[in-house]
């Protein structure tokens, strides 16, 4: 009688622990963020820019324009200079979009205008056109010289 006693209680127990071990979210302890586009999709890629010799790396968000353009990649483009603080190229077709009102653009930031301009800032400053965000450089010192005063060369590459 007491070992039927004790094989019921240590059954119980275990019932009990692992109802408990499999009921926990775990997920709950860590909190949500927002990407830049508004979801809740924190992964990110990296991309591999190179500018004749100098090479960076940016981090891309997690939207349907990067995965549009990561399929693109490698790609190798001749970008043209504009306003002395960018740097674009008009892809053939369209990308999906998400805008939002550039505000604050920042030196290395990449970002799509309208549906087919893929933008490389090498300067910060504040707009009210709307861009649908991609990326951005991580470190983007030493950006700006390598990129020149004139139309450059630049291959993205998946990282």
């Amino acid at each position: 009688m007491k070992l039927k006693s004790l094989v019921t209680i240590i059954t119980i127990l275990f019932a009990f622990s692992f109802c408990n071990a499999s009921c926990s979210n775990d997920n709950e302890a860590l909190p949500k963020q927002n990407n830049e586009n508004g979801n809740n999709n924190n992964s990110t890629t990296k991309m591999k820019i190179t500018i004749g010799t100098a090479v960076f790396t940016a981090t891309l968000y997690d939207n349907p324009s990067v995965a549009v353009l990561k399929a693109m990649l490698p790609l190798t483009i001749n970008m043209t200079e504009l306003n002395g603080n960018e740097k674009y190229y008009d892809f053939p077709r369209p990308l999906p979009t998400n805008t939002s009102v550039g505000g604050g653009i920042k030196v290395g930031d990449l970002t799509l205008y309208g549906n087919n301009v893929l933008v490389l800032f090498y300067k910060s400053f504040n707009t009210s056109y709307s861009y649908t965000k991609l990326g951005y450089i991580d470190n983007p010192a030493g950006l700006a010289t390598e990129l020149g005063a004139g139309n450059v060369v630049v291959k993205f590459e998946n990282n």
